[in-house]
């Protein structure tokens, strides 16, 4: 008999077992130390049916508490269009398999060859590519791909500014492809620029990777950055919050090399956690050890319109020894997801959101400075998020907002919480948690 949603029948491990040249699936797994085999059972439910597992899940979902986000640090709270997740979920769209048969997934070919222009657009490069996991991953192979691109270089130079989880993910990197990360100093809550050029002029250094705007919601002066690094040979990275560069000075017009980010900004829900989707866009010079894919537009033989993959700098395409990624997966959903949210918005659209974002941040710092129980934490321009030093209990004051429905920051320091504000936050929501600053005591 056929088990359509159970595969493996008794006759199935029998069969895959004697391939195997094995009796039983103790042989199977003999080699599994004794200790950590686990022998209990397993603790499952009784079976249920589709309407009481719906009902069960939706239990668990009931659990969790639905805040009002004045947090961000990487990840924002954006209105998503609801037109966008009825879109991504058309026929057209999601094709019945991976880029690499142009022939039959010419819809997920055409969205990302649309991902690949607007993303150049908004970061003002040249190229882009559709396949990073996330902001910090693209980091870290923006950081190889520095290396893959210089010659007589060991070591790449962060920004003590660059958001922590992003350089823990650089240093995992440099553990296992054996390269050298260096941090640059801050001063006042950006990167020490004279610090920067002394090192540069030390030699060895692959590429120097900031953040715009920085992890502090700062956003940074690069003036001269990109002639420093270049006059040594080394390449120049921005990261950036890719809704930001809406209104923000781009990476391209910055001179840098290479721009990298999370693309969380662009409408994608929160969702808990995930997914997102980083972006990686380089100058022309920079292409061919871009890792992932590039997908380009041709015509077939009919002088039909067609999209391929054009280039991929990757071991399952070229030599392994001279491939710069392993990248396999592509995040091309959630490619797809901003592609769609940058359509429906325009460009006009994304800005309007930027400038809302702006504007609600600078009215709830101004706001929480009135109340004379913050204080400035750093005299630099900021975009939608900021830090403010909190004159009493931190950890008190973070746990009655979140007792009144709201995630109120996030504490970087002992003394100082990040708040950011994207369109979705009212005045009415900002007066909320004003008031509860003011009532706690301190």
């Amino acid at each position: 008999m056929n088990f359509k949603y159970f595969p493996h029948t008794e006759d199935d491990i029998r069969h895959m077992l004697e391939k195997a040249g094995m009796t039983s699936l103790e042989d199977l797994y003999s080699d599994v130390p004794e200790e950590v085999r686990f022998r209990g059972e397993y603790d499952l439910p009784e079976p249920k049916s589709e309407e009481e597992i719906r009902s069960y899940f939706k239990q668990l979902g009931d659990k969790n508490q639905i805040l009002t986000v004045f947090a961000g640090a990487g990840v924002y709270d954006h209105y998503t269009p609801s037109v966008v997740p009825n879109i991504i979920s058309r026929s057209e769209f999601l094709t019945s398999y991976t880029p690499y048969q142009a022939e039959i997934s010419q819809g997920t070919l055409h969205y990302i060859f649309e991902y690949q222009s607007m993303m150049a657009e908004l970061t003002g490069m040249d190229i882009s590519n559709a396949s990073m996991y996330d902001g910090s991953t693209a980091t870290a192979e923006a950081a190889i791909m520095a290396l893959a691109s210089t010659k007589k270089t060991d070591t790449v130079l962060v920004s003590a500014t660059l958001d922590p989880k992003a350089v823990a993910v650089v240093k995992t990197y440099a553990h296992f492809h054996g390269f050298k990360v260096e941090t640059i100093a801050e001063t006042d809550g950006v990167t020490d620029k004279a610090q920067m050029e002394e090192r540069l002029k030390a030699g060895g250094v692959a590429g120097v990777i900031v953040q715009q705007p920085n992890y502090h919601g700062i956003v940074e002066d690069y003036s001269g950055f990109a002639d420093a690094c270049h006059a040594q040979k080394s390449l120049f990275v921005i990261n950036s919050v890719a809704a930001d560069l809406a209104l923000l000075k781009t990476p391209g017009e910055w001179g840098a090399d290479i721009a990298v980010g999370d693309g969380q900004s662009l409408g994608i829900p929160m969702a808990f956690g995930g997914p997102s989707v980083g972006y990686m866009c380089c100058r022309e010079k920079q292409m061919r050890k871009m890792p992932g894919r590039i997908v380009g537009k041709t015509v077939d033989n009919r002088g039909q319109r067609v999209y391929v993959l054009t280039l991929q700098a990757r071991e399952q395409h070229i030599r392994r020894q001279k491939a710069t990624s392993n990248i396999c997966s592509n995040e091309s959903l959630m490619a797809l997801f901003v592609t769609i949210y940058m359509s429906v918005m325009g460009k006009e659209g994304v800005k309007e959101a930027a400038k809302m974002s702006f504007d609600g941040a600078h009215y709830l710092h101004d706001q929480l400075l009135e109340t004379g129980r913050f204080e400035e934490r750093y005299n630099q321009p900021f975009f939608n998020e900021f830090c403010l030093k909190y004159k009493g209990d931190v950890d008190s004051l973070q746990k009655r907002f979140i007792e009144n429905g709201i995630m109120g920051g996030i504490k970087v320091e002992a003394d100082t919480i990040m708040f950011a504000v994207t369109e979705k936050r009212t005045k009415e929501e900002i007066h909320r948690l004003v008031n509860i600053v003011k009532e706690e005591q301190l």
